[in-house]
């Protein structure tokens, strides 16, 4: 989906208002999206949080919406595989470049769970895309660790005005 209007409300009332009962839907909806990308062996990841936002938020929406993907399509899902090292600003207001450069080095594969990874299909799972440097960063830790192949889906994209 196009990350305005109705979309955008959905998206902001599972980020931060607790509404936990749009992940089934959202799931259903993202299963049908990925359905030409999803393969026997591939592992679902969301994008992490850094513990500080997660303490703070309470959960993180693209775990739920992983998880969701996960329950529907029957594919395995490591809400841990990776973790955010460094707590980075919010990348709202930033350029294409601020964006990458503020998330650059940031995700990695948890230690305990890079053998999870090795060799595997990962599918990173994500609320929102706008310039895609967290799903860069955390696809580029995946290959780091092992992982044979990436790919994403994300609920709504972020597209630019005219």
């Amino acid at each position: 989906m196009l990350y305005r209007d109705r979309a955008r409300d959905v998206v902001l009332q599972l980020k931060h208002a607790d509404r936990l009962d749009l992940s089934r839907p959202a799931g259903m909806w993202l299963l049908r999206s990925a359905a030409p990308l999803l393969a026997p062996d591939m592992l679902l990841a969301p994008v992490p949080l850094h513990w500080l936002r997660l303490l703070r938020r309470r959960y993180n929406q693209s775990a739920v919406l992983a998880d969701a993907l996960a329950k529907l399509s029957g594919l395995p899902h490591c809400p841990d595989l990776l973790q955010r090292s460094r707590n980075t600003q919010s990348q709202e207001g930033r350029n294409r470049d601020g964006r990458f450069a503020n998330v650059a080095d940031s995700i990695r594969v948890h230690p305990r769970r890079k053998s999870k990874a090795e060799g595997k299909h990962v599918l990173l799972v994500d609320d929102v895309m706008t310039s895609g440097a967290t799903l860069a960063a955390a696809a580029e830790a995946c290959l780091a660790a092992g992982a044979a192949k990436i790919s994403v889906v994300v609920l709504c994209r972020v597209a630019k005005e005219g």
